[in-house]
């Protein structure tokens, strides 16, 4: 099972190119969404924990695709922001996303760190606590930093029953390179674009950072890669995270169109910015 879709849905610059110029008052973007991909990854739940009330509403909002299954990311304070984590951060995490683990909804949570989380005993020893409280549901593991990259820290992962998060990003001092690891039954994909020359200019913003879209030769690369990693794990999760103007939206659905996905559905106004799409529509 190889799930393909975007980092998060709530884009201002998604108007007029990813979502309909006249959409309504009643137009959801999630449940729009939902007609094209199998999974979203949600961002929104690094930034603040989500509420019981979210989560119900997430999987109500997906039910018309039986196939879909979000990913999480975890609550910042665990992650990047540590000195501000309190006691009561984990139970709020976990009584927050418990609706969507109950629907069946929720298929791994994401525990991604910065590029300044390197491969030392302590951090690693981190990680094995996160994986020990948040055991209840599929874990993955992001970093940055290729210090990572080392048969020891693939194994201790295994040890721990946490997956890896393979990530497409540019190719800065010691970032982790190109991977197709996995260490647990969730094979998981995150690509970041190869925006070099903005990746870590301190006044880039995040649109800057992100905006990039690949191209057909590295497509067809990531989609060999993604191949690698389905023949070692149950699940696949790829999560496009190049959002700026609609091209993660854009990126997923020519990788479905890679991966042997027949008949795809684009939504109408997207072609309109990226008319390279109408070829996945004459896929029978």
């Amino acid at each position: 099972m190889i799930r393909i879709g975007p980092a998060g849905w709530s884009y201002q610059d998604w108007e007029g190119i990813v979502y309909p110029p006249k959409k309504g008052s009643k137009f959801d973007p999630l449940v729009y969404l939902a007609e094209f991909f199998d999974t979203i990854e949600l961002n929104n739940t690094f930034y603040r924990p989500p509420t019981p009330v979210m989560s119900k509403s997430w999987a109500r909002r997906v039910q018309s695709n039986p196939r879909f299954k979000f990913t999480a990311k975890l609550y910042r304070n665990f992650t990047h922001a540590r000195e501000s984590l309190t006691e009561a951060d984990e139970g709020t995490f976990k009584s927050g996303l418990a609706p969507l683990v109950e629907a069946g909804r929720l298929g791994a949570l994401l525990l991604q760190f910065p590029y300044s989380f390197h491969n030392k005993e302590e951090n690693l020893a981190y990680v094995k606590d996160l994986a020990d409280r948040f055991k209840e549901v599929p874990l993955v593991l992001e970093i940055r930093h290729a210090s990572w990259d080392r048969a020891s820290a693939y194994r201790s992962m295994r040890d721990f029953g946490i997956g890896f998060c393979n990530v497409d990003q540019p190719q800065v001092s010691y970032s982790i390179g190109p991977t197709k690891t996995v260490t647990s039954k969730i094979g998981y994909l995150r690509l970041h674009g190869r925006n070099v020359k903005e990746w870590f200019r301190e006044d880039a913003g995040r649109d800057a950072r992100y905006d990039y879209l690949y191209n057909e030769f590295e497509l067809f690369e990531i989609s060999e890669r993604i191949r690698a990693i389905a023949k070692e794990a149950e699940e696949v999760y790829v999560i496009t995270n190049n959002h700026y103007r609609g091209k993660a939206v854009s990126n997923a659905l020519e990788l479905k169109a890679k991966l042997g996905e027949k008949n795809l559905k684009v939504p109408e106004v997207l072609l309109e910015h990226y008319p390279q799409l109408k070829e996945l529509q004459e896929i029978k």
